[in-house]
């Protein structure tokens, strides 16, 4: 027999609450992981009993939705949500029920999203309680709407995407008509906010099937509503010579195969490395992409603020697109240029970027090989050298306060990182040498 078992804390909760006649299960996707033999992420606990009943018999408890009923508890060992079993009225924002009310188990399960996330489970009885076929579903690899997918999709909207996501976690198949409403409906995500989707997109991009959810997303019509400029990279040709791909897409979809465990920047500068391509089709020679890094930095931003990333993440994933070519020549730098490029905050997920790339077209992997060997072997004095002379110095040798400090000072490091300037005589000797007409008098 199956057999759950939830943590200290969570137990707990249940035989308290299941002492004083109320019946109080594990509820969703804890017991959807159980079944498919996977660790549960959280333990979500659904009870007959009324909050203000929770509150009075546990010491610490915190009220997080008022309206629906849930209560937070506060244990030595963990903080659990317990939520009232509830009904729900009509959703008239796509989002929030207008009203719910108190019900049963039975009708609880049938107001949630697939029949996966729709199964109870009893500690004490060691018994799955399932109204609505999510075991089947389970066994048959499905996500299935819970009875009417187009009420079950208007109700939410985001529930559109937490289908495909959801698929593509578990490498399951969308039902037949539960696909068919969301493909229909697709157009309703458009009514959720920027942040839902967000959210959903990035667990996506860093889940373990980021190409099965990409490719259901563009097959349903959600890409095309929330990401159309990367649905606007399918059909674009990739010129032969560098890549097996027959489209950026199908480019794209590679690299993101290749990566391994990604933080949300580097999956989503994966997704977006090459978005500037279509842009910059050339139609005299279509395998020309002039510029399409720095266009592609401009779209990715665009997308970014659009989808209200913080500052930061936007920032740095900018950074990663924009400077995902420069990998070309970089045999060819000059060691200062070279050494600056290899320091970048962002310069290891740049270069993760790039394997994935070499991985995805000619596997070629040579200059990933070098940039490996070229940080091993420098230590961090050698990339950050300290600086020998300052801004005070430079006005102490007759310079104006200005601008033209910084030009002095960025030249003065790069004869550092070269190796051609070690000692304060040295420097000041450069300076005098190459900028001396600036002087004052």
């Amino acid at each position: 027999m199956l057999k759950i078992t939830p943590p200290e804390g969570a137990l707990h909760i249940i035989n308290e609450l299941s002492r004083r006649g109320h019946r109080t299960l594990l509820a969703g996707g804890c017991v959807r992981d159980g079944l498919m033999g996977r660790k549960p992420m959280d333990w979500d606990i659904a009870s007959g009993a009324d909050p203000s009943e929770v509150a009075r018999l546990f010491e610490r408890t915190k009220t997080v939705g008022a309206k629906f009923g849930v209560v937070l508890v506060v244990l030595p060992v963990g903080e659990y949500e317990v939520t009232r079993f509830r009904s729900e009225g009509a959703y008239l924002d796509g989002r929030h029920p207008s009203t719910v009310h108190p019900t049963g188990e039975k009708e609880d399960a049938w107001r949630r999203d697939f029949t996966i996330n729709g199964l109870f489970y009893d500690p004490i009885a060691e018994k799955i309680i399932d109204y609505v076929g999510g075991q089947e579903d389970i066994n048959k690899r499905l996500v299935r709407s819970i009875g009417d997918p187009v009420r079950r999709f208007e109700e939410d909207h985001l529930r559109l995407l937490r289908a495909v996501r959801f698929a593509a976690r578990f490498d399951y198949t969308i039902e037949d008509q539960t696909f068919a409403a969301a493909k229909k409906l697709a157009f309703r995500i458009r009514r959720t906010s920027a942040e839902r989707v967000r959210d959903e997109l990035t667990m996506m991009l860093t889940g373990p099937n980021p190409v099965q959810a990409f490719e259901l997303l563009r097959k349903t019509g959600l890409l095309q509503e929330v990401l159309p400029e990367v649905g606007k990279m399918t059909g674009v040709e990739q010129p032969p010579q560098f890549s097996s791909e027959i489209d950026v897409w199908t480019h794209v979809m590679k690299v993101l195969a290749q990566l391994h465990d990604p933080s949300p920047v580097l999956a989503w500068a994966a997704l977006l490395h090459d978005v500037g391509k279509p842009a910059t089709y050339a139609a005299e020679n279509q395998f020309c992409f002039n510029g399409h890094a720095v266009a592609g930095a401009r779209i990715s931003r665009e997308i970014c603020e659009r989808l209200k990333m913080p500052r930061v993440m936007v920032d740095r994933l900018c950074y990663i697109v924009m400077d995902h070519m420069k990998f070309i020549n970089i045999k060819n730098m000059r060691e200062s240029t070279l050494k600056r490029f290899l320091r970048e905050k962002y310069f290891l997920e740049l270069l993760e970027l790039h394997r994935a790339g070499c991985l995805a077209s000619q596997k070629n992997l040579a200059t990933h090989d070098f940039c490996i060997k070229m940080l091993a072997g420098m230590a961090k004095k050698d990339l950050h050298p300290a600086r020998i002379l300052d801004g005070s110095d430079l006005v102490a040798m007759g310079f104006k306060q200005g601008p033209p400090l910084g030009e002095i000072l960025f030249a003065l490091e790069s004869e550092q990182l070269e190796g051609q300037v070690r000692t304060r005589g040295e420097a000041k000797a450069f300076v005098n040498k190459r900028f001396g007409a600036l002087r004052i008098g």
